[in-house]
């Protein structure tokens, strides 16, 4: 769900797909494949964001700079990548804009605090060996790699520059982490004072980051809506579920990327206007497309089912649905992760019974009927039972969500479930070798 379902009442969460990397520390930029020893390695995803259509800010969310888009002015997001590597690229993607994405200049660097970079840090990203590259309609690019050596949980900075005029831009309403815009050509600005007047906590333009150079597991990606993309933990903390779930996995040593691709609000069998496209549709690029997955964790439906037949606020028809079409949409998803050989776990859907407007005792059945299936079908690799893990443990509350895992809505996690959830999942996620990127 998104801040704008919690203003009003009525958009839920919940799916989850995850994929897995990590390396060391140091910077610097050298032409693409100068590392032969790195060039042996895979590209794993360390960080990702489902990005999405453009849309005007709503009166009840926060604001957004989609639709303006950006025009001789320099937008700085702050990633926290998953696992090391000696390697970076970086994926600009224009799926979602309506006319082709001039980019003049880009950087990556070091994160200090806030808009600051480390001073001596910032590398120029090329594109074909260009700093500037053009991205038709509908399409993506990757950066050449640059040479930047990077730990597991360290924060990158990326800033690009537009010289002109962008239109509606692809982006990531829910990023919960502040990003920052500013007028001119400051992608090589260490300090980040020009960018203090002008934040918001959405996500542009940038799909993923990937490493290599550092042998690993492979990938793990969470897809799903706002409880895998964190509504409900504190902004600006990095702990969100999958956040927590890389940590633990590092702590147990394994060498794992992990990336979010949870959309808030999403949907598993209705595309969105608001929200995005529909997790079967969705689900090859945002899950298959990282680099190095191996494994899919699958947490998706609420939205479906405590959504369905509510009004559409300007979002799209949300259609009444029963257990057995969203059984077949998890179907969808198991056969598409099958034939490229990824793993994939099935999550239980979460309580959701006093989320304001989305629960009846008929959407009780159906949640509670999918999760018959997931638990029981054998469909999944594996499954994680996130239900009985946050459920309320009173006798006659199971349906509720548990107070201290509550962040106040009845329906998504605070910082405590997200660990809870981490922690269940963690044991899950499979021994392997990334494939190819």
């Amino acid at each position: 769900m998104s801040n704008r379902g919690v203003r009003l009442s009525a958009l839920g969460a919940a799916a989850l797909v995850v994929a897995v990397a990590s390396t060391p520390a140091s910077a610097t930029s050298v032409p693409s494949g100068s590392d032969r020893s790195a060039r042996k390695q895979s590209w794993t995803g360390a960080w990702g964001s489902s990005l999405y259509r453009p849309a005007a800010p709503l009166p009840w969310s926060w604001p957004n700079w989609s639709w303006d888009g950006f025009n001789d002015q320099s937008v700085r997001q702050v990633m926290r990548v998953s696992t090391a590597g000696s390697e970076v690229r970086v994926r600009v993607s224009n799926r979602f804009g309506q006319q082709a994405l001039r980019l003049t200049r880009a950087t990556v660097a070091r994160t200090a605090e806030g808009a600051a970079v480390v001073p001596g840090t910032a590398r120029s990203l090329r594109f074909a060996h260009h700093t500037d590259t053009v991205v038709p309609v509908g399409a993506e690019r990757y950066s050449d790699p640059v040479r930047l050596s990077v730990r597991p949980g360290e924060s990158l900075t990326i800033t690009l520059y537009f010289s002109g005029g962008t239109g509606p831009v692809s982006f990531h309403e829910d990023g919960l982490t502040t990003s920052y815009r500013a007028t001119g050509d400051l992608t090589h600005d260490t300090t980040g004072t020009t960018f203090a007047d002008d934040t918001g906590q959405s996500r542009y333009l940038v799909s993923s980051v990937d490493v290599r150079g550092v042998r690993n597991e492979g990938g793990v990606v969470a897809f799903g809506d706002s409880i895998t993309d964190g509504w409900g933990s504190t902004p600006d903390t990095d702990r969100r579920y999958p956040d927590r779930l890389s940590e633990r996995l590092l702590a147990d040593g394994r060498r794992l990327g992990v990336v979010n691709a949870g959309i808030s609000g999403n949907m598993l069998l209705t595309d969105s206007l608001c929200y995005g496209d529909k997790g079967t549709t969705r689900f090859r690029h945002d899950v298959l497309g990282q680099a190095g997955v191996h494994t899919a964790v699958v947490l998706i439906g609420i939205n479906d089912i405590g959504g369905g037949g509510l009004p559409d606020w300007g979002c799209g028809v949300r259609p009444v649905v029963t257990a057995n079409e969203v059984i077949e949409g998890h179907r969808a998803l198991i056969r598409a992760a099958r034939q490229r050989g990824v793993t994939v776990i099935g999550a239980t859907l979460t309580p959701f019974k006093t989320y304001a407007g989305y629960y009846t005792p008929q959407k009780e059945e159906v949640r509670d009927a999918v999760n018959r299936w997931i638990r029981t079908s054998g469909a999944y690799d594996e499954v994680v039972d996130f239900d009985r893990v946050l459920a309320d443990p009173r006798p006659g509350h199971g349906d509720e969500l548990a107070p201290v895992y509550d962040s106040g809505d009845g329906l998504h996690p605070n910082d405590a479930g997200m660990d809870a959830m981490a922690e269940a999942v963690s044991d899950q996620v499979p021994e392997g070798r990334a494939r190819r990127s």
